[in-house]
């Protein structure tokens, strides 16, 4: 019956019955919800009835483009639930009681999922009430990034092209610090694309040049990581080790250091533009003498190394010393111990220099204050055999007898 041809009694129970059932959940007649594709979907639907009310059939419709309508499923309070055509198995209730919460799950949702959907209730008595959700299905993005290697000296091109197709469209962006610029395409079926271009340098290579993919359905953009490769010919320098050469000298190494990008495997050694000399050997990027320096191991010294970008070589002239040094150079401790080690022996030759002198300076003094003192001495001695001498005289010539004896005696003498 309408409403016009039902008795003035039961239209009033039925305002009356409308007043306490109502939809818990969508409130609102029409609601709008997003899901993410491959993950589940969650239509509220949920008529409260109160006492003398019942809920007789629920049923679940899509709209279609042409504007009628696709029925999903259906559950009766006495006949069970059934699934209806494409979505036969896709689609169920979220209760086991779906007359009192007539929700519905996709368990994976489908891009073709978005559309239209009204939930239908049919109640004894109070007749029909319906629910309209519009469903939008976002496609998380699927992204890619194909890098391009570069060699140094080229143009300015292209160094990396990152793209992502989603629903809505992505957007892309680059983290890097490369002195570089992008430009960004979109294409039909919400892909997008972005091409980094540069001028490669060779301090370029191995630098960060991550893409950024942002998109809604993200808490966060996500990165995509990736480092520029920029290829360069290789170059190389010879270093000696020791830094002295002599004759004789042992474990005596030429290193050839080499750069370049991708690093040379392989290094050709040369000495005077032919092979080298005997007992030397080639560890990668060394050479080794496994014997004793010779003199004639003086000579041109040459290293060549490859890559696929190019060739790189360098040359050293070696001269080894005549006179063997014997052990050169130490430790930095052995050398501060020999430098005090003569420091004290030179202060101590100073000291004993300095006490010969004073010894020598003082027996000096006393030697030249003796011999004043013998001098003195023969001096006197000679003063006291005068006046003896003088004192025998007078007194022999007060004596005849001495006198003749003397005369006598000094005659003799004369003989």
């Amino acid at each position: 019956f309408s409403n016009e041809h039902r008795p003035k009694s039961t239209r009033m129970w039925r305002m009356l019955l409308c007043v306490y059932a109502d939809f818990v959940e969508p409130p609102q007649p029409d609601t709008s919800l997003r899901s993410l594709a491959e993950s589940q979907t969650r239509l509220p639907c949920h008529y409260k009835v109160e006492d003398g009310q019942k809920v007789v059939q629920v049923t679940w419709y899509k709209e279609l483009p042409d504007g009628s309508k696709d029925q999903i499923i259906t559950a009766h309070f006495m006949d069970g639930h059934t699934e209806f055509g494409r979505y036969s198995g896709r689609v169920r209730f979220e209760s086991s009681s779906p007359t009192e919460n007539s929700a519905l799950l996709i368990p994976s949702t489908e891009e073709s999922d978005e559309g239209s959907y009204t939930c239908h209730i049919s109640t004894f008595p109070n007749g029909n009430f319906e629910r309209h959700i519009t469903l939008t299905v976002w496609l998380l993005p699927i992204s890619s990034l194909d890098p391009v290697t570069l060699v140094e000296g080229q143009s300015f091109r292209v160094a990396a092209t990152c793209r992502a197709v989603g629903r809505p469209i992505p957007r892309l962006s680059w983290d890097t610090d490369l002195p570089g610029q992008f430009q960004n395409r979109t294409s039909e079926g919400g892909s997008v694309s972005s091409y980094y271009s540069l001028h490669p340098l060779r301090g370029m290579n191995g630098k960060k040049l991550d893409c950024l993919v942002w998109h809604p359905g993200l808490e966060q953009p996500r990165r995509i990581s990736n480092s520029l490769v920029v290829q360069y010919p290789p170059d190389a320098t010879i270093s000696a080790v020791p830094s002295d050469w002599y004759v004789g000298l042992e474990k005596a190494e030429l290193v050839c250091d080499i750069g370049g990008y991708p690093k040379p495997q392989n290094v050709t050694w040369t000495w005077r533009g032919g092979a080298l000399p005997d007992g030397v050997s080639v560890i990668g990027g060394k050479l080794a003498f496994g014997r004793s320096i010779r003199l004639n191991d003086s000579g041109v010294y040459g290293c060549v190394v490859k890559n696929n970008v190019g060739v790189g070589k360098t040359e050293y002239v070696l001269t080894v010393a005549g006179e063997s040094k014997g052990k050169t150079g130490g430790s930095p401790d052995d050398n501060l111990l020999l430098i005090i080690i003569g420091a004290s022996a030179g202060a101590l030759v100073i000291i004993l220099v300095i006490a010969v002198l004073l010894v020598n300076r003082y027996h000096r003094h006393r030697n030249k204050k003796l011999e004043i003192e013998l001098s003195e001495k023969t001096q006197e001695i000679n003063n006291l055999s005068r006046q003896n001498s003088f004192r025998r005289l007078n007194s022999v010539s007060t004596d005849p007898r001495v006198q003749v004896h003397t005369c006598t005696h000094t005659h003799y003498n004369k003989q």
